[in-house]
């Protein structure tokens, strides 16, 4: 296939991409450098800005439905393909997420006739995701935002009233993370971090969480993993560090505040999934100006969601393998009010309440362990550190952290690093 790839209405690069895997080939003319997406050229040397192929095939390919969806078996059987990246041409590389799409040569599509934003958009891969069959599969249309959703858990996206709502499942015995980011909502606005409000809806029996877009025709979310790729890492810089470097250069404003605040959700609620795809930053897709740190969403991965063992320490994301280790990296605790999450354990009971998977024993534990962790985060303010002093003591940390890694023979580097 034979194309160009678009920003909105801006002509950026001409490809071509292949209708057997769904990858891009070879990428011809450059027509606008600076709306190259974020993290495919090379940044430094002499030949900073040229692109660099895998790191954009990575970067189209990384649009498509992840093979471990739950769901994904019965898409392949049903549309007879091999490959999610196959479906990425069938809507144009179109997203919710952003405005990067593909405009086939010599079509003479533009973006305000096909984008998912202001036109209707099939049901049918959200539907077979959810489980329902086709009873005429060679109608199927594939003119989907389902198409480039990111994510394991079974998800899908809807109209209702006219906005875009995005529909998601939990997952084994509990089915615990629909409500999971109820909670993780009622916390973050008695804190007043800025976050997407969720709520839960049933369907067939089993219930969904549903979130508002929070991207607008006029901007877009660019994640955490994209902006990591702006700079060569220094191996002196903590993989926060380097991330906060990377935001600098690019004139992110407000990012360190909003990092603190991720941070001390996570810890409170022991996320386990805040991987570099599920935060970053939202920028005006026609001026390329950032407008800042994004709000928080996707917190559903936490709570013990997946075990009996409620209290446990757990795994964290994404820049230390623990929370007890990463909530040292919190610079600024000054905004944290522990008077203003009075009376969520009542709130935290109701919510769980409806959680058909989950009885009052269960919520009861997972209600005390979350205020006791909020609790542990009010001693942590308390102590009224300086700043400037919390910032050397992170130094220091990531300093020690890379210094023991660099003993250890042939270590690999693993998801917590970039």
């Amino acid at each position: 296939m034979e194309c160009t790839l678009m920003h909105k209405n801006i002509p950026v690069l001409d490809l071509t991409i292949s209708e057997y895997s769904g990858n891009i080939e070879k990428h011809g003319n450059i027509h606008n450098s600076a709306h190259i997406p974020l993290g495919t050229t090379i940044n430094s040397g002499r030949e900073k800005g040229n692109i660099i192929p895998r790191s954009l095939n990575d970067w189209w390919t990384g649009r498509s439905i992840p093979a471990s969806r739950d769901g994904i078996r019965e898409v392949f059987e049903t549309l007879g393909i091999h490959n999610t990246a196959l479906l990425l041409t069938k809507c144009y590389g179109l997203s919710l997420s952003d405005q990067y799409w593909v405009c086939p040569k010599n079509s003479g599509l533009c973006w305000e006739n096909v984008n998912f934003f202001h036109n209707e958009f099939s049901k049918d891969v959200g539907e077979i995701l959810f489980g329902s069959t086709s009873e005429d599969p060679e109608h199927i249309s594939l003119m989907s935002p389902d198409n480039t959703s990111d994510g394991w858990l079974r998800k899908k996206w809807i109209i209702a009233n006219e906005k875009r709502v995005l529909m998601k499942g939990g997952s084994g015995v509990y089915q615990q993370e629909p409500f999971n980011e109820v909670v993780a909502t009622a916390i973050m606005r008695r804190l007043g971090i800025e976050h997407i409000p969720y709520t839960v809806t049933t369907e067939k029996g089993k219930p969904y969480s549903l979130c508002e877009n929070f991207v607008m025709p006029e901007t877009e979310l660019v994640p955490a993993w994209r902006v990591c790729h702006t700079l060569e890492k220094d191996n002196r810089d903590s993989h926060l560090m380097h991330l906060l470097r990377c935001c600098e250069n690019l004139a992110i404003p407000n990012v360190s505040d909003a990092m603190n605040k991720m941070l001390v959700l996570d810890y409170i609620i022991a996320n386990q999934d805040r991987h570099y795809n599920n935060f970053g930053f939202i920028r005006n897709a026609e001026t390329l100006e950032w407008l800042g740190f994004a709000p928080i969403f996707d917190s559903g991965t936490s709570l013990w969601y997946n075990t009996q063992r409620v209290g446990i320490e757990t795994e964290s994301k994404p820049f230390r393998k623990t929370h007890q280790e990463q909530i040292k990296l919190v610079t600024d605790f000054s905004w944290f009010e522990h008077s203003s999450l009075k009376g969520l354990a009542d709130e935290i009971m109701e919510i769980f309440s409806s959680a058909p998977e989950v009885d009052q024993a269960r919520a009861k534990s997972i209600t005390r362990q979350a205020l006791e962790r909020a609790g542990q985060i009010e001693q942590l303010e308390k102590t009224k550190i300086p700043l400037a002093q919390r910032m050397e003591t992170a130094r220091a940390e990531a300093e020690k952290h890379n210094a023991q890694r660099e003993k250890i023979p042939g270590k690999q580097k693993n998801e917590h690093e970039i």
